[in-house]
């Protein structure tokens, strides 16, 4: 039987462990794959200090399509009205590509991710393509296969080619799989409903104002869109925008990916329960209204961040995502942004007794994060500050 590991502690200017505040001068012990102990400064001598830095738990990009990542560039986003010109590029860029190009891809952006600290990750994958890579890599990770089919038929086939996805191969201790109905326009109404109790789902939701013309009137821009596709069918539209979130009740973890123009009243079905997952920099290029995620967490929603994909995105660095909106909202609480891209995107994703926050017997997964050199009040200033800095990432108790 091999001997109990010696444990290593760390320390740091901070400790940011999201479940609770920041430790100036704290302490990480890690012992294997496990953290055995965060103290505040003095209980423990370090092994390692880090310095002007800061040791956060491991980050969680809870939303990308890592199969467009070689699109950085090539499809800029369009003004909100016209979404679904931005729409036929990705598809076209999509159709284009070889699938030794997209396993490339996909490579190439899950090693940005890793670079970034991010840890874990919500993946949606068009035939569920990332799944390879992904679970042979060392990090956590939902991979949501995509289902496509407004019409009856195609939605048959998106279903059952999804669920024999599902049964093989099986899900590793570290990398599990999830259904994502695509969108209220691609999808039909009975593929928001249609899971067992445990799955994970992830659905983009209100993400234009065409979107909701067209759940609302069965008008708008998406018309001509679908009837290009040859895939339009106004029998498999969902009945209203709350249709998707009511029935989300049914499984246990649900992510809806968006959300710019839901009404906030609608969230009267997933607050305390599933998931928003708002990606800022995407939201901002597209020049969409401030989001409402403040308002969503004022009424109990839980509130996490994504990156979307290198198709809307200058990078997959999930930590930049926050960045942005604290440049922006300034006096949004340090302490719940900091959730939003750790502990929260955990509970979303449901790995949060693994991960998410540094706390005694979770996994010891963190990330060193270097530090501006100035004082503030608040320590969350000096980590949402926009600085410089080669990070360190640690997973499951390994440098990788």
């Amino acid at each position: 039987m091999p001997a109990d590991p010696e444990p290593r502690t760390y320390s740091a200017r901070y400790v940011f462990p999201a479940s609770g505040p920041p430790l100036a001068g704290g302490t990480v012990t890690v012992r294997g794959d496990r953290i055995e102990a965060i103290d505040p400064a003095g209980v423990r001598t370090p092994d390692e200090d880090f310095g002007n830095a800061a040791i956060i738990p491991g980050l969680v990009n809870a939303h990308t399509h890592l199969d467009l990542s070689g699109a950085r560039g090539l499809i800029p986003p369009t003004d909100p009205d016209h979404f679904t010109d931005w729409l036929r590029g990705v598809i076209a860029y999509r159709r284009a590509r070889t699938p030794e190009q997209v396993q490339a891809d996909i490579r190439a952006g899950l090693g940005e991710c890793l670079r970034a600290g991010i840890t874990l990750i919500g993946d949606i994958a068009s035939e569920g393509a990332s799944w390879d890579a992904v679970a042979a890599s060392p990090t956590r990770a939902v991979v949501f296969r995509e289902l496509i089919g407004l019409t009856e038929e195609r939605a048959t086939v998106a279903f059952e080619s999804a669920c024999g996805w599902q049964r093989s191969p099986g899900e590793t201790a570290a990398c599990r799989k999830g259904f994502s109905p695509h969108a209220p326009y691609s999808a039909r109404d009975r593929l928001f409903s249609c899971y067992p109790r445990e799955a994970r789902v992830a659905v983009h939701l209100a993400e234009s104002p065409g979107e909701v013309e067209l759940i609302r009137d069965r008008t708008g821009p998406f018309v001509a869109f679908l009837t290009e596709l040859g895939a339009w069918d106004p029998s498999g539209l969902i009945r209203g925008l709350g249709h998707p979130l009511a029935r989300s009740r049914l499984v246990d973890h649900a992510l809806f990916i968006h959300c710019n123009y839901l009404p906030t009243e609608e969230t009267r079905y997933i607050a305390g329960v599933h998931s928003v997952v708002y990606c800022p920099r995407t939201h901002a290029a597209f020049g969409h209204p401030p989001h409402p995620f403040w308002e969503f967490l004022t009424r109990g929603v839980r509130v996490c961040l994504g990156t979307d994909s290198l198709a809307s995105n200058p990078d997959l660095d999930i930590l930049a995502e926050a960045r942005f909106v604290h440049a922006h909202y300034p006096d949004f609480p340090g302490d719940v942004l900091l959730k939003m891209l750790t502990l929260a995107g955990a509970e979303a994703l449901g790995w949060a007794d693994e991960a998410g926050s540094l706390e005694p017997g979770k996994s010891a997964d963190l990330v060193v994060v270097p530090l501006p050199d100035r004082d503030a009040a608040d320590p969350h200033e000096l980590l949402f500050a926009d600085h410089p800095g080669d990070r360190r990432t640690m997973f499951r108790g390994e440098w990788r």
